[in-house]
């Protein structure tokens, strides 16, 4: 029995460890895009790794699920281009920019108090309760962005950069949003979701920053030409290939509430990353916020067990849960 136990003990922490390496690369994203946008615009940046990260998605449904090429109906082409838009245009070009300003830990931090804003969203387009306990849930979990937001003893100081990240938070939720309805309604795979969506909104990021950028002959800084080339090749593979497959394959095994824990650890990752990367201090004002975070997501996913919407959500996991971060 001991023996059995022990088993036990070991597969269940054999486990666990998959998801937080999971976020642990994911987490690359935010110290690798604050080193490229030292090299590159926001909106060049953004076009040019999305149509990337398309090749790469497109690529992946092309050879693997080849049944989800098939013709798109008008009204899933619209929600494509909300998605292209929104989680992606609009999204990838204000985290960016915020990049420039911000630690990559303060970033990932506010990234990750995107399912208290998935709750609030999903009141009005899914009809989903929220409950006394939720709404403290996620006011703890705006109230957890206050440490954060305290500069040389001014609370709320809420400086541009970090409006723009709320905003970039606020536009990411609301494709994600879209994506589980085009997925639901439509039977269109995430994976081609998300490629036709990058395609869209790098394609238009691209046209927009022949418009604004300086292409002398291109918008990255002369001399370092190589380094952005290899950081946005191993930031899209990171993410875009390993990551969102990888994630794809625990939601088989996981529901998309137990990785969402596992993302809250995403700040602590990012600090690492940012300390080593790139000399970034590492903050204990966004590690005890992160934990802040997590008592209230712990209220929020609480309720969601006790009115059946996480079984619902794990049931259909790969249909409707799949990130749209890239």
């Amino acid at each position: 029995m001991g023996e059995l136990t022990r088993k036990s003990r070991e597969r269940y922490n054999s486990c666990m460890i998959m998801p937080a390496f999971l976020y642990f690369l994911w987490s690359l994203a935010f110290p690798m895009g604050k080193q490229l946008v030292a090299y590159a615009p926001p909106i060049f940046l953004t076009g040019v790794r999305m149509i990337l990260g398309a090749i790469f998605l497109l690529g992946f449904v092309a050879i693997f699920q080849r049944k989800s090429l098939h013709k798109i109906s008008s009204k899933g082409w619209l929600a494509l281009g909300i998605m292209g838009f929104f989680s992606i245009f609009l999204t990838n070009i204000l985290e960016f920019w915020s990049l420039k300003e911000l630690s990559s830990a303060k970033v990932c931090f506010l990234y990750s108090l995107s399912p208290f804003l998935t709750a609030i969203l999903s009141y009005f387009h899914f009809k989903e309760k929220l409950t006394f306990r939720k709404w403290i849930g996620v006011g703890i979990g705006i109230l957890a962005m206050v440490p954060a937001l305290i500069k040389e003893g001014v609370i709320l100081s809420i400086s541009l950069p970090e409006l723009s990240m709320f905003f970039a938070v606020f536009f990411a939720v609301y494709g994600w949003i879209v994506l589980r309805m085009l997925v639901k309604d439509n039977q269109i795979s995430p994976a081609m979701a998300n490629g036709v969506s990058m395609l869209l909104g790098g394609v238009l990021s691209l046209l927009v920053s022949f418009g604004v950028d300086s292409w002398n002959p291109t918008p990255v800084q002369p001399g370092v030409f190589g380094s952005f080339s290899i950081t946005l090749v191993a930031l899209t593979i990171i993410s875009n290939v390993i990551c969102y497959n990888l994630y794809g394959y625990l939601l088989k095994k996981y529901t998309a509430t137990i990785l969402s824990f596992f993302g809250l650890l995403s700040p602590i990752f990012a600090s690492i990353h940012g300390y080593f990367l790139l000399g970034e201090p590492i903050s204990p004002v966004i590690l005890l916020s992160t934990a802040i975070v997590l008592i209230g997501l712990t209220l929020v996913y609480g309720e969601e067990l006790r009115l059946g919407y996480i079984k619902k959500s794990s049931e259909k996991a790969l249909g409707s849960n799949s990130p749209q971060k890239a």
